[in-house]
């Protein structure tokens, strides 16, 4: 069988004009950072380039931007629910404005293919700004008491797997409830966080109201940490949330984790078989597995296996792996070079501990950072491929009998974010739904977002949720 030949069809770079430098984006302004703070360089993961300079804000500089949320909080939680909701709205008009160009930034820093930063992440991004502003004025009315106040100055520390659409998540609902916020994108993917900060001086938030900084590790725990924060939000790892509850743990802060995955895609033998594989692909390739609910293990029934493990392989043949900015892309490239050792280390492990690879033929760019979409079978729940988060395009297999045996399985882990079933029952649907320990669980579909419904974890995936009117609830006293 042959497939067509897709000739190149790039997104033009020329729609995002990338300054050579950037400073912090603090009291409204953009400035650099302190003595006590420096600079780095972010880059382009599918071809190494470095985009621009970034400033390191230090301790002088969270300082700063706290001090500067504090201010800005009585102003704006005193205006009228009506009053934030035109701002928020006016921030989600400009967003979609200027979509093509975010969509391009979002895929140069991230490596994410431009598809699914133009299809996906800048709608969803505009979608929950649209959302939240709708709840600004009713907030009376979401289920928290008659009149909840909003908590004060919100630190949040988002991840370089969805930049601009984690920052969405998280300051969507805090602007909403009145509080101001001071943020953090990841070191490896700042841009479209400072090209949001333009947005809001397009859009004439009032200064303070939103302040970024940049920055490593260290930037992070000198947010989180500083005492004149009220409210903390992370998503990223397992073990820095750990970190982050140790440090909060004692004080009047309030704290929201959205951790780590390693969701089970559960798949019977009463299911659509290629609408399954299209489900898996999209539950493990989407974003190059950089997603914390992945659908990392795949749970075959036995009397299924054969039939969707050859559909599995025909349909990765036809996977695309390259330039991001090509339309035709499906998989772009790992976001770093650190990312790219720990899924190749995890993958060596897991051929060493006896599980069988397989990936398509597949040739990978000399530049950048690449791997290539890749399956284990033969693996059992002993398997570190079974237990540990990958973060990449790497995919184990399992295989059950009956729905309790899926069941065992599937929250046989430490984690508990998100699930996935493919069956043509809607009872045997639901009764797993009930018994999986997921925050979400999705039914003969896998990531699927809306900014109406909530998102979080069990277990060493965090709690808190985020989206939908549960949103709100961590942003309100």
């Amino acid at each position: 069988m042959s497939f067509l030949e897709y000739a190149p069809a790039p997104e033009s770079r020329s729609v995002v004009d990338i300054a050579p430098s950037y400073g912090l984006f603090i009291d409204g302004a953009f400035v650099p950072a302190s003595s006590s703070g420096g600079v780095f360089k972010t880059v382009n993961p599918a071809s190494e380039e470095v985009l621009a300079e970034v400033a390191s804000a230090g301790a002088e500089d969270v300082d700063l931007a706290v001090a500067a949320a504090r201010r800005a909080f009585g102003p704006w939680s005193a205006l009228p629910g009506a009053e934030r909701a035109k701002y928020l709205f006016r921030i989600a008009r400009i967003i979609q404005e200027r979509s093509r160009e975010l969509a391009v930034l979002e895929s140069l820093d991230n490596g994410k293919p431009i598809r699914e930063s133009r299809d996906v992440d800048v709608p969803l991004v505009a979608a929950h700004f649209f959302y939240y502003a709708g709840w600004a004025d009713k907030l009376k009315y979401a289920g928290f008491g008659p009149d909840p106040r909003p908590l004060g100055v919100a630190a949040q520390v988002i991840p370089w797997n969805f930049p601009l659409l984690m920052l969405a998540w998280k300051v969507a609902p805090a602007l909403a409830a009145g509080n101001t916020v001071v943020l953090k994108p990841a070191e490896t993917t700042p841009l479209s966080a400072l090209f949001f900060a333009d947005i809001c001086q397009q859009a004439e938030l009032p200064p303070g109201v939103v302040n970024i900084i940049t920055g490593a590790g260290e930037t992070g725990r000198a947010l989180v940490e500083h005492p004149g924060v009220d409210k903390v939000a992370f998503t990223g790892s397992t073990e820095v949330g750990r970190q982050i509850a140790r440090s909060v743990a004692g004080t009047r802060k309030r704290l929201t984790l959205e951790l780590g995955g390693k969701a089970a895609n559960i798949v019977f033998d009463d299911a659509p078989i290629d609408q399954a594989v299209e489900g898996i692909v999209n539950g493990i390739f989407f974003n190059q597995g950089h997603v914390c609910c992945a659908g990392s293990r795949l749970l075959v029934q036995e009397s299924a296996y054969d039939e969707v493990l050859t559909a599995l392989k025909r349909r990765m043949a036809t996977l695309r792996v390259g330039d991001p900015l090509d339309k035709n892309t499906d998989v772009g490239a790992i976001n770093s070079a650190a990312q790219l050792a720990r899924i190749r280390e995890l993958s060596e492990v897991g051929a060493t501990e006896g599980a069988e690879r397989w990936s398509p033929p597949c040739e990978l760019p000399a530049q950048g950072f690449w791997f290539a979409p890749t399956i284990f079978t033969g693996v059992t729940q002993a398997h570190r491929i079974a237990r540990e988060e990958i973060f990449g395009p790497v995919l184990s297999v399992l295989t059950f009998r009956t729905p309790d045996e899926a069941i065992e399985k599937a929250n046989n882990t430490p984690y508990g974010l998100s699930a996935g079933i493919w069956s043509d029952k809607g009872s045997l649907i639901l009764a797993m739904a009930d018994k999986l320990r997921a925050g979400v669980v999705w039914a003969n579909t896998f990531n699927k977002f809306d900014p109406t419904s909530p998102f979080g974890g069990y277990k060493e995936s965090g709690y808190g949720r985020e989206g939908g009117r549960h949103g709100l609830e961590a942003y309100l006293a």
